[in-house]
């Protein structure tokens, strides 16, 4: 039976890690401290960002894996729950670790941006892969912090740590934004099977039992976090993934409303509104006619 670890304090996961706290609320951890361990179960309450630096262990998360190899960067936000699988009994850890609580950011200004890194939330195959010059840029920003880490505190120590803080998110942020572009062959098979699943979407009878699709239904056929679904989508076509599905419904809608005599009620529930108005209001704001008026144009 594989161990289980809860994690809400900073110098919790230090101890677990044999490292020393030198501050409460955020720590820089080396991985190579470490016992050996097997495979655990782990939840946090804290927000982590894992460096791996060689293959010794593969992390769950759900049902699926992520893509976590050597290089990689992993990030998990409070309440996310952790399986790490080995091929082995026991397995050293080797990698670094940026950990801090949420209390250490309250009041500054990374409190209000962190919900804008999507990162902390993507899931599944999703880790971010560092070139050589971003990991080193990475083990920059980790120094920088735990140079801080090191100083006496004092009333500047929490808004120069949350800086260094944001500074590096800021620059995983720019990581990402290069890894969707590699990426890009990949990232078109996921467009390309996102257009196919709205297509079939429409011919079935799933508006009728499930109503309007949403994204995290196609982020969940497609095995992806929502957010990093939705980011995805916006870097290839320059549209929220929810602005593409309205579009598409917007499209079907018109040949439903130029090329037949079935009434707008009849049309809207076949999309999948619950309510006719709601569906009169989606085609108004994206087209700028009524559904009636539109047909009556053409």
């Amino acid at each position: 039976m594989e161990q289980a670890y809860n994690f809400d304090t900073v110098s919790q996961y230090n101890d677990f890690n044999n490292h020393e706290t030198l501050h409460p609320l955020v720590s820089i951890v080396d991985f190579s401290k470490a016992d050996k361990r097997k495979g655990s179960r782990m939840t946090f309450g804290l927000y982590c960002i894992f460096l791996k630096e060689i293959h010794c262990g593969d992390l769950k998360y759900g049902c699926s894996h992520y893509d976590y190899e050597k290089g990689t960067l992993v990030f998990i936000s409070p309440g996310q729950v952790i399986d790490v699988e080995n091929k082995v009994d026991y397995y050293q850890p080797i990698g670094y670790g940026l950990v801090f609580h949420p209390d250490l950011v309250k009041g500054t200004s990374l409190a209000k941006a962190l919900n804008e890194y999507h990162f902390f939330s993507y899931q599944t195959n999703e880790a971010l892969h560092l070139s050589e010059k971003e990991r080193k840029i990475v083990f920059d920003c980790f120094s920088h912090i735990q140079n801080e880490l090191s100083q006496s505190v004092d009333k500047h120590s929490k808004k120069l740590i949350a800086s260094n803080i944001e500074l590096f998110l800021n620059y995983c942020e720019r990581f990402y934004d290069r890894q969707f572009i590699t990426r890009e062959n990949a990232n078109k098979g996921i467009l390309e099977k996102f257009e196919e699943l709205l297509n079939t979407y429409f011919v079935s009878e799933k508006p009728y039992t499930v109503g309007l699709p949403s994204v995290a239904y196609f982020a969940d056929e497609l095995h992806l976090s929502a957010n990093y679904f939705g980011d995805l989508i916006k870097k290839e076509t320059g549209k929220s993934a929810q602005e593409y599905i309205q579009g598409k419904i917007i499209d079907i809608a018109k040949d439903k409303i130029f090329g037949g005599t079935k009434t707008i009620s009849e049309i809207a529930y076949e999309l999948g509104f619950k309510y006719p108005q709601h569906f009169n209001r989606l085609f108004k704001n994206r087209v700028g006619y009524t559904p009636n008026e539109y047909r009556n144009l053409n």
